[in-house]
């Protein structure tokens, strides 16, 4: 059997790094982790390709090839999947379709001849036999948890790694947390399901044996979800790091109850994590309140973000506009506290109710929902009726983008959050960094129309802070992202 495993593309959002990634010569942020994974599931008889759109353009070659075609991705990637899964079966390919997008029964692979709902180590295996004896069913659905413990290495041999700016490694699945809007707890539980730190152990090797150096994203749900196992996970990664001479800079997603814990941010900055995303959402405590948010509310906010910052690790966040209780205040509030958090990489969105979430389920109820979401919540647009006047809404999201986005006010931002991070742990310079350095300071320095803010932050850097240097750098690369994106959003 020849299977063919195609990742979709995503769309323009703050996580695709479109506007950034050519500083440093790659081409997607991250590879397709769930389909290389699903790949070392498969029979070791079966022939394997993958393709990732993000990357390069599927070929009518590759789809001659195979015998089947697996599609995987999250609901943002959906148009692009609805296309490709038409190109296959235009090529008389069986399509198959799993992921998170599979557990939304989302229309645009409605078309797919088989769709697997559900966490695929439990059902790849019957999948795969019933294709080769050609009965495959048009649903295979498998709402229990497994135990990560069994998840092979991913087959990332598969693809070349020099296209992407980071690799992936995932330690956990789940969080404890009830956050209204948020899908997570819904498709992988509320019980962190963790691997060992030999499983960890062993994807680092590959990664090092295959030659990777730099950026090593842990992509779980919510990395300290188990506070119990990070704490046995974390003395390895240094024990690793250190044998290795510290190959990788470590970054992860977790909550802000991250800052009750000193004894762990002290041993994630041993370890080499340079970055955190947290989801702050808002400052607003009764729309916190509102999203069952509990965690955010034990400790203040900018407090927090700051104690973070203090062990070495920058803190990107999460925002979100557009709860009930929002006040008519909440586009400033959100403002001034992301600039006395200086946290460069705000991600704000409009508020979306995902399906099979609580808040979506509460819209439908009380008549408010109006369509299905997209996932890309740099839309502007909503799929619900807010309790705020729409158009204010809209205008309010648009306003705060068009401020921390400002070239002038954002390397401010980003020269305040350099005066306050903490000590940290070196990077490794790598080749894609030079490159990133020659054309920062070409493409920004000299053609942008913001270079004068650019050389100034640049300058401040060099005299305040040289030794966050490669940093300043790689904040004035990310702004330029945001910078395209934040224009774009202003026309749509």
């Amino acid at each position: 059997m020849k299977v063919l495993l195609v990742y979709p593309e995503f769309p323009d959002t703050f996580w695709s790094f479109k506007h950034a990634l050519p500083f440093q010569g790659k081409r997607s942020a991250f590879p397709p982790l769930g389909l290389l994974t699903i790949s070392a599931m498969l029979p070791k008889h079966w022939e394997k390709r993958v393709v990732d759109l993000n990357v390069r353009r599927l070929k009518d070659s590759e789809l001659k090839w195979a015998d089947v075609v697996f599609f995987s991705g999250m609901i943002v990637q959906g148009p692009s999947m609805q296309g490709l899964i038409a190109r296959a079966k235009q090529h008389g390919k069986r399509t198959v379709v799993g992921g998170p997008i599979s557990s939304t029964h989302d229309s645009s692979i409605s078309q797919a001849d088989h769709i697997v709902e559900g966490e695929a180590e439990e059902l790849i295996s019957q999948v795969a036999e019933d294709l080769e004896r050609g009965i495959a069913k048009p649903h295979y659905v498998d709402k229990q948890v497994v135990d990560v413990t069994r998840v092979p290495l991913p087959d990332m041999h598969l693809v070349s790694l020099r296209h992407y700016s980071s690799m992936s490694v995932q330690f956990s699945r789940g969080c404890p947390f009830t956050c209204e809007f948020c899908d997570i707890i819904e498709i992988y539980g509320r019980r962190p399901r963790t691997k060992t730190p030999d499983q960890v152990c062993a994807e680092l090797d590959q990664l090092h044996r295959l030659g990777w150096r730099g950026s090593v994203f842990m992509v779980d749900d919510n990395f300290i979800g188990n506070k119990k196992s990070v704490k046995a996970l974390l003395p390895r990664l240094v024990e690793w790091m250190t044998a290795h001479n510290f190959p990788f800079t470590l970054y992860t997603e977790a909550s802000l109850n991250l800052a009750e814990d000193e004894d762990l941010l002290s041993m994630m900055r041993a370890a080499h994590f340079t970055r955190v995303f947290l989801g702050i959402e808002t400052p607003v405590a009764e729309s916190l309140k509102e999203t069952t948010k509990f965690q955010n509310l034990r400790k203040d906010l900018l407090e927090s973000v700051k104690l973070i910052q203090s062990y070495g690790m920058e803190v990107m966040a999460g925002f979100i506009v557009g709860f009930d209780n929002d006040p008519a205040d909440v586009f400033d509030r959100q403002i001034e506290f992301i600039r006395q958090a200086a946290i460069p990489l705000s991600m704000v969105g409009l508020l979306q109710a995902l399906p099979n979430t609580q808040l979506g389920r509460r819209l439908e109820k009380e008549g408010r929902l109006l369509k299905s979401s997209l996932g890309n919540n740099t839309l502007v647009d909503l799929n619900f009726i807010p309790r705020m006047n729409t158009q204010v809404l809209l205008d309010g999201y648009r306003r705060i983008l068009q401020t921390i986005y400002n070239p002038r006010e954002y390397f401010e931002r980003a020269s305040a959050f350099l005066s306050q991070l903490g000590s940290g742990s070196r990077s490794p310079v790598v080749f894609s960094d030079v490159l990133a350095l020659g054309r920062s300071l070409f493409r920004q320095g000299l053609l942008s129309n913001y270079r004068r803010e650019y050389w100034k932050f640049l300058g401040q850097s060099l005299r305040q802070h040289r030794h966050h240097f490669s940093k300043a750098i790689t904040l004035a690369i990310m702004g330029h992202h945001f910078f395209q994106l934040t224009a774009a959003t202003e026309t749509n």
